[in-house]
C-alpha cells in the first residue's frame, strides 16, 4: 500500500512482472486474485473515465502525436493555456518549450517528430501531469535520458511527492530505484 506523497521504486530483471504490476495498477488488466484499490475502492468499481483523472501514466516508449506541443500536453482536449503551462512547469519543461521555434505552438510531426528523444520525455511527463492525477506510474522514465536529464526527472518526482502525489517508478536500475524511492519493491519471477 502507498500513501499520498510516497515514491515507490519497483525494480527487477526483465520478465519479473514489473510491467504486469503497472498494468494492474492502471486498471488495464484485472488481477487473477486479490484486488487493486484506489482510495479504498476496488478499481473495478471506478468508472473508466474517472480513472483517467486519478491515474497518470508515463509509458516507457513516448508516443506524442502530430499537432502542436500544447495540443500534445492537453491530450488534444479542452485544457486551457494556463493548465498546459502549469503542467509544463511541474514537469520542468516550460523553459525548454519556450526555446522551440514557436514555443507551445511548435508543430510536431507523427510520433513527435521535431523533438529529440530527450525532449519528448519531459513533454510526455507534462502530458501525464496535465490532468492533475493523484497517482502516477512512471515506466522506465530514464531509459532514453542523459545523466543531466535523469537528475531533472528525479527533481520533478521529488517535487511531486512533496506536493502529495503518490508515485510508482518501474525501473531495471536498482541504483535509480534506491535514489528515487522512499521504498523499493524488488520483483523476481
Amino acid at each position: 500500500s502507498a500513501m499520498p506523497g510516497d515514491l515507490v521504486g519497483v525494480v527487477g530483471p526483465s520478465g519479473s512482472g514489473k510491467t504486469t504490476l503497472g498494468r494492474l495498477l492502471l486498471g488495464l488488466d484485472a488481477p487473477a486474485s486479490g484486488q487493486v484499490r484506489l482510495d479504498g475502492a476496488d478499481l473495478s468499481q471506478w468508472p473508466r473515465e474517472a480513472l483517467g483523472r486519478w491515474l497518470g501514466y508515463l509509458p516507457q516508449s513516448v508516443d506524442l502525436m502530430e499537432g502542436t506541443v500544447a495540443e500534445n500536453i492537453a491530450r488534444f482536449g479542452p485544457l486551457d493555456a494556463s493548465q498546459v503551462v502549469a503542467a509544463a512547469r511541474a514537469a520542468a519543461v516550460h523553459e525548454m518549450i519556450l526555446q522551440l521555434p514557436s514555443g507551445y505552438d511548435t508543430p510536431l510531426g507523427p510520433d513527435g517528430a521535431g523533438l529529440s528523444g530527450g525532449q519528448k520525455q519531459p513533454v510526455a511527463i507534462a502530458r501525464a501531469l496535465a490532468m492533475q492525477p493523484e497517482v502516477m506510474l512512471f515506466d522506465e522514465p530514464t531509459s532514453a535520458l542523459d545523466p543531466e536529464m535523469v537528475g531533472e526527472v528525479l527533481e520533478v518526482m521529488r517535487n511531486l511527492a512533496h506536493e502529495g502525489m503518490t508515485m510508482m517508478v518501474v525501473t531495471h536500475e536498482m541504483g535509480f530505484a534506491r535514489e528515487v524511492g522512499h521504498r523499493v519493491l524488488f520483483m523476481d519471477e
